[in-house]
């Protein structure tokens, strides 16, 4: 049985020859460097066979490969050369990690590690576009989505490639510590605070500097607003463009449509709200522009998997919970 949130405290780095640096350097980054003002953070130890060599780097573990079973989140990165099987080794430690009740997550082509242990059969799954269906083919038990960013099956996460790696160590974060948390992290690493799981992982043109792009006075305006009630005729307005060539930009730049965009914004919003304030759902659900607490609890439960109440619940339990304190 997977350990309960309150104890995801000890991430340990799965580290072998041929891992990917970017997405293992990325890891490190995210969860070995506490948050200053945090109550807690993560304890972050790299396990590996011996010197482990990613690219050009050499890097000496920590620890043993065994020593994944006995932490709360193992993270696989990248694997170099997925047209030869991953270690055996490697493969047996995170089997036996999951089987002890860690929550694994493969970034980019990690989910080949995750599925030949097993721990993607009749689940869905993502990796890198170029590479989905490889792994569908080699492992037709899996339901490979190739459309997506990120997949959470609870106790197991995969993630797209390069960036989207980074999404998922903050979606990580953000189950962990909260939405306010999660975008202070976004903020010191200089990244967008949240991309949905489900977005596009291949948008139809390069994302442009924040600055230099149709859309860029746009954004912080809506979020500026969001406690109005925002149509698509009002955003076009806004970027002096017509819908349909609204549309078109959103789709390019973010891998989404204006509206699912805007919809997405109102939730994130709606959780922080949650987390850091005693308001009621129907404050909330005006504050967001949801309109009333049965829309906001309906969209809510569909886009975050929970009800609002239980959602705030789950996040204050958390919070208050004494620090070292581990809950059954």
């Amino acid at each position: 049985m997977m350990r309960t949130i309150p104890d995801m405290d000890t991430v340990a780095l799965a580290a072998t020859d041929g891992m990917l640096h970017f997405e293992l350097s990325l890891a490190y980054e995210v969860f070995g460097t506490p948050l200053t003002g945090a109550d807690r953070w993560y304890s972050l130890v790299v396990c590996g066979p011996g010197s482990v060599r990613a690219g050009r780097f050499l890097l000496e573990p920590d620890h043993g490969l065994d020593r994944l079973a006995r932490a709360d989140t193992v993270i696989v990165p990248g694997w170099a050369d997925v047209d030869v099987e991953p270690p055996a080794d490697l493969v047996e430690a995170v089997r036996a990690a999951h089987e002890a009740g860690a929550r694994v997550a493969s970034l980019c082509t990690g989910a080949f590690v995750l599925a030949a242990a097993g721990l993607l059969d009749g689940r869905r799954a993502t990796t890198h576009w170029a590479h989905t269906r490889d792994l569908a083919a080699r492992y037709p038990r899996v339901e490979v989505d190739p459309d997506v960013l990120y997949v959470d099956n609870g106790s197991v996460l995969t993630s797209a490639g390069k960036a989207a790696a980074m999404d998922l160590c903050l979606h990580l974060v953000r189950l962990d510590h909260g939405s306010s948390v999660a975008n202070a992290v976004a903020r010191r690493l200089v990244v967008p605070p949240h991309r949905d799981g489900g977005q596009a992982q291949f948008v139809t043109a390069p994302v442009p500097a924040p600055d230099n792009h149709p859309l860029a006075e746009l954004f912080p305006w809506v979020i500026e607003r969001l406690d109005q009630p925002l149509t698509v005729e009002d955003l076009a307005r806004r970027a002096r463009m017509s819908a349909r060539n609204l549309s078109r930009h959103f789709s390019a730049v973010t891998g989404t449509s204006p509206l699912q965009w805007l919809l997405t914004q109102r939730i994130r919003h709606a959780q922080e709200l949650l987390e850091t304030t005693d308001d009621s759902v129907e404050a909330i659900a005006a504050a967001t522009g949801m309109g009333t607490a049965t829309t906001l609890r309906r969209h809510f439960a569909r886009t975050v998997g929970v009800p609002p109440d239980t959602y705030r619940r789950t996040f204050r339990s958390r919070r208050d919970a004494p620090a070292g304190v581990r809950r059954p």
